[in-house]
Protein backbone atom coordinates (compact mmCIF):
# COMPACT_ATOMS: atom_id res chain seq x y z
CA UNK A 1 0.00 0.00 0.00
CA UNK A 2 1.47 3.94 -1.04
CA UNK A 3 1.84 6.22 1.96
CA UNK A 4 0.95 8.79 -0.02
CA UNK A 5 -2.83 9.58 0.33
CA UNK A 6 -3.68 9.16 -3.61
CA UNK A 7 -2.30 7.14 -6.14
CA UNK A 8 0.54 7.64 -7.73
CA UNK A 9 0.61 7.87 -11.88
CA UNK A 10 3.75 7.81 -13.12
CA UNK A 11 7.14 9.86 -13.51
CA UNK A 12 7.12 13.41 -11.70
CA UNK A 13 7.59 15.78 -14.29
CA UNK A 14 9.96 18.95 -14.58
CA UNK A 15 7.47 21.56 -15.24
CA UNK A 16 9.85 24.69 -13.98
CA UNK A 17 13.22 25.73 -12.65
CA UNK A 18 14.13 29.11 -11.23
CA UNK A 19 17.15 30.05 -10.49
CA UNK A 20 17.47 33.55 -8.12
CA UNK A 21 19.91 36.26 -6.17
CA UNK A 22 18.54 38.66 -4.35
CA UNK A 23 20.46 41.35 -2.55
CA UNK A 24 23.10 42.25 -4.62
CA UNK A 25 24.81 45.34 -4.23
CA UNK A 26 26.27 47.13 -6.39
CA UNK A 27 28.13 51.10 -6.42
CA UNK A 28 26.96 52.49 -9.91
CA UNK A 29 27.61 55.67 -11.84
CA UNK A 30 23.14 56.31 -12.45
CA UNK A 31 21.24 59.12 -13.04
CA UNK A 32 20.21 61.92 -14.78
CA UNK A 33 20.48 64.46 -12.65
CA UNK A 34 23.42 66.78 -12.54
CA UNK A 35 24.39 66.58 -9.06
CA UNK A 36 24.44 62.39 -9.90
CA UNK A 37 27.40 62.38 -12.08
CA UNK A 38 30.91 61.86 -11.08
CA UNK A 39 29.81 60.13 -8.14
CA UNK A 40 28.17 56.21 -7.29
CA UNK A 41 24.93 55.07 -5.93
CA UNK A 42 24.19 52.49 -4.54
CA UNK A 43 21.94 49.99 -6.41
CA UNK A 44 20.17 46.39 -5.06
CA UNK A 45 19.38 43.89 -7.57
CA UNK A 46 17.40 40.95 -7.17
CA UNK A 47 17.44 38.88 -10.54
CA UNK A 48 14.88 35.73 -11.34
CA UNK A 49 15.82 33.15 -14.31
CA UNK A 50 12.91 31.24 -15.16
CA UNK A 51 15.45 28.17 -16.95
CA UNK A 52 14.22 25.52 -18.87
CA UNK A 53 13.96 22.61 -16.74
CA UNK A 54 16.24 20.06 -17.23
CA UNK A 55 18.23 17.51 -14.75
CA UNK A 56 20.47 18.98 -13.04
CA UNK A 57 23.78 17.03 -12.08
CA UNK A 58 26.37 19.61 -11.83
CA UNK A 59 26.88 23.21 -12.38
CA UNK A 60 27.19 23.90 -15.89
CA UNK A 61 23.69 22.15 -16.09
CA UNK A 62 21.88 25.52 -14.35
CA UNK A 63 23.09 29.60 -14.28
CA UNK A 64 26.18 29.70 -11.73
CA UNK A 65 25.12 32.68 -9.78
CA UNK A 66 27.92 34.37 -9.62
CA UNK A 67 27.46 35.21 -13.45
CA UNK A 68 24.57 37.55 -12.66
CA UNK A 69 26.73 38.88 -10.54
CA UNK A 70 29.68 39.46 -13.14
CA UNK A 71 26.67 40.39 -16.16
CA UNK A 72 25.93 43.65 -13.47
CA UNK A 73 29.13 44.26 -12.49
CA UNK A 74 30.11 44.33 -15.79
CA UNK A 75 27.13 46.89 -16.96
CA UNK A 76 28.85 48.76 -13.76
CA UNK A 77 32.00 48.93 -15.61
CA UNK A 78 30.68 50.51 -18.95
CA UNK A 79 30.19 53.49 -17.20
CA UNK A 80 27.19 56.18 -16.43
CA UNK A 81 23.99 55.45 -17.22
CA UNK A 82 21.04 57.62 -16.90
CA UNK A 83 18.16 55.23 -15.72
CA UNK A 84 17.74 52.69 -13.14
CA UNK A 85 15.54 51.39 -16.01
CA UNK A 86 17.80 51.16 -18.58
CA UNK A 87 20.40 48.89 -16.29
CA UNK A 88 17.58 46.35 -15.37
CA UNK A 89 17.06 45.95 -19.42
CA UNK A 90 20.78 45.58 -20.00
CA UNK A 91 20.81 43.24 -17.53
CA UNK A 92 18.25 41.25 -18.37
CA UNK A 93 19.04 41.04 -22.24
CA UNK A 94 22.79 39.74 -21.20
CA UNK A 95 21.07 37.14 -18.93
CA UNK A 96 19.01 35.79 -21.94
CA UNK A 97 21.62 35.51 -23.88
CA UNK A 98 21.69 32.06 -22.56
CA UNK A 99 19.40 29.98 -24.39
CA UNK A 100 18.10 27.86 -20.86
CA UNK A 101 16.56 31.25 -19.71
CA UNK A 102 13.04 31.52 -20.80
CA UNK A 103 12.19 34.52 -18.83
CA UNK A 104 14.36 37.24 -17.00
CA UNK A 105 12.88 39.40 -14.01
CA UNK A 106 15.39 42.08 -12.87
CA UNK A 107 14.37 44.59 -9.94
CA UNK A 108 16.44 47.41 -9.03
CA UNK A 109 16.18 49.59 -5.91
CA UNK A 110 18.09 52.65 -5.79
CA UNK A 111 18.17 53.19 -1.84
CA UNK A 112 18.84 57.16 -0.79
CA UNK A 113 17.59 58.67 -4.39
CA UNK A 114 14.67 60.37 -2.37
CA UNK A 115 16.08 60.30 0.71
CA UNK A 116 14.41 58.73 4.09
CA UNK A 117 13.35 55.30 4.54
CA UNK A 118 11.54 55.21 1.12
CA UNK A 119 13.37 52.63 -1.87
CA UNK A 120 12.10 53.83 -5.57
CA UNK A 121 13.25 51.57 -8.24
CA UNK A 122 11.88 49.15 -11.27
CA UNK A 123 10.96 45.62 -11.68
CA UNK A 124 11.22 44.46 -15.57
CA UNK A 125 10.02 41.41 -17.17
CA UNK A 126 12.06 40.30 -20.57
CA UNK A 127 10.34 36.69 -21.85
CA UNK A 128 11.60 34.77 -25.14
Amino acid sequence: MSPLPFPASGAPVREALTVFVRGLAVEAGIGVYDHEHGRLQRLVIDVTLELTPAPIERLADTINYEAVAEAARAIVAEGHIGLVETFAERLALALLEDLRVRRCTVRIDKPGALGGDTVPGCELVLAR
